[in-house]
């Protein structure tokens, strides 16, 4: 078990140790959630400050407090410069302290999945500590690695908007592996080209241990990128070129609907050997979400069959092309969770395969940058190229409904939305639901499912 006493730990944070010396085995920045003998870390942000709960989390048994400003109250403290920089390098020291195998996953689409899936896998071979939801920034990180103690392994998830995000976190983690699944258009506000995307994807090579291995998306046009950054480490490729380390064999792949979801079958070529999956999430980038899992979980000694029964036992993360049944026989993807142009692109693709009509429902997307208005276009005419019957838009995605043409509609709000698809849907009619989170579109899914507006 992973347990530290203040008086060790105090130098290597630069702390200034006041109080008691106490030690302490689980960390929290939440009093709600805190249990006795915790180190509580007192987190600020615009519209919170933990130390204002310092009296709350010694009341609940908090063994001590690392904390930014001193205060009067009576508790070990670990003084700081800054809590949020020293729950990083407390997540550091911990994570060094185990010799357990941890996997970093990174990329502009797929990555919670890609998570999901590894654990999956893995969890077939023993004990896995996995981010939880998407965690991923450099508060969500450390918070799970803290969480790491009697375990045989961890999955972590890795985000940003900016350059120099991921070279944090990856230092912080110190992976044994990493997954760069792909470089797309998302936080292109933060980064301003894709190149610059797939440059900060390729920071998570940086923590990476000496004897690492790094996996990459072979069919990503930014690949390049990573086999330069990979040069003199070991590296394996995933993808559907026939010079892919782990080849996913699109021919052999079967994706439908029916009425309880979906069937995605396909064959995945390994070094060992082909695997044949059949899993229940959507669509063809989820195979290569699978390729991508398969490759990594190989890495850490998974079999054949493990990696067939953990893909089999999948269920969709929810908000991500997760299949609802809504009222009067609608068939519903919820797709609500987050969007940009690659993650709608894979969503068309998805609704294409559906018999019946076929509604896309697009709320605005985030971080588009300068290209805004012809990302929506592009969106626009892709979904009339794949016999999308209606586009019904939000806000800015108007943009896209107008490129659709005929069939194409353009709403003031979710509100508005939601009372004409109530008002036209039908039994065996197909929608998918998907915007950016600050779009609030899981407000149209409710409304679907439960008959009600906003």
């Amino acid at each position: 078990m992973i347990r530290f006493a203040m008086s060790e730990i105090s130098d290597r944070l630069n702390a200034r140790h006041l109080g008691a010396d106490v030690s302490f085995d689980a960390v929290s920045t939440d009093t709600r959630r805190i249990n006795p003998g915790q180190l509580f870390v007192a987190l600020k942000g615009p519209n919170f400050d933990g130390h204002d709960y310092l009296d709350k989390a010694l009341a609940q048994g908090a063994a001590g407090a690392m904390v930014s400003r001193d205060t009067a109250i009576n508790m070990p403290r670990l003084l700081v410069h800054d809590t949020r920089i020293g729950l990083g390098r407390l997540a550091a020291m911990w994570r060094e302290s185990s010799a357990v195998p941890v996997v970093a996953i990174t990329g502009s689409n797929g990555k919670t999945t890609v998570k999901e899936m590894v654990a999956a896998i893995l969890s077939t071979q023993g004990k896995v500590l996995a981010t939880q939801g998407n965690l991923n920034n450099d508060i969500g990180l450390p918070l799970t690695l803290l969480r790491l103690q009697e375990h045989d392994f961890a999955v972590v998830e890795m985000g940003a908007n900016h350059v120099g995000e991921i070279d944090y976190l990856s230092r912080i983690a110190q992976p044994d592996c990493v997954l760069i699944n792909n470089a797309g258009r998302a936080h292109l506000e933060g980064f301003g080209s894709v190149e610059q995307v797939a440059r900060a994807k390729g920071e998570i090579i940086n923590g990476l241990k000496a004897d690492g291995c790094i996996i990459y998306n072979g069919d990503d046009l930014m690949s390049g990128i990573w086999r330069e950054l990979s040069a003199g480490k070991r590296s394996l490729r995933f993808g559907t070129s026939p010079s892919a380390d782990v080849l996913l064999l699109s021919d052999s792949s079967e994706f439908c609907w029916n009425d309880q979801g979906f069937v995605n079958r396909f064959v995945i070529a390994t070094p060992m050997g082909e695997i044949a999956i059949s899993m229940s999430l959507a669509g063809y980038h989820n195979q290569l979400n699978a390729a991508a899992a398969t490759a990594v979980s190989l890495q850490l000694g998974a079999t054949a069959e493990q990696i067939q029964q953990g893909l089999a036992s999948i269920s969709p993360v929810a908000g991500r092309l997760q299949f609802r049944q809504a009222r009067q026989g609608v068939y519903l993807v919820d797709d609500s969770y987050n969007a940009n142009p690659e993650s709608v692109s894979a969503a068309i693709a998805v609704l294409a395969a559906a018999p019946g009509q076929r509604f896309l429902v697009l709320g605005p997307l985030a971080e588009l940058g300068e290209g805004e208005a012809d990302f929506y276009r592009e969106l626009g005419n892709a979904a009339r190229c794949q016999q999308i019957t209606r586009l019904y838009a939000v806000g800015n995605a108007g943009l896209a409904a107008e490129a659709f043409g005929h069939g194409g509609r353009v709403f003031r709000d979710n509100a508005e939305l939601i009372a004409a698809l109530q008002g036209e849907l039908g039994a065996g009619d197909a929608v998918l639901v998907k915007g950016s989170r600050s779009a609030g579109m899981e407000q149209v899914v409710n409304a679907l499912i439960n008959g009600e507006g906003v």
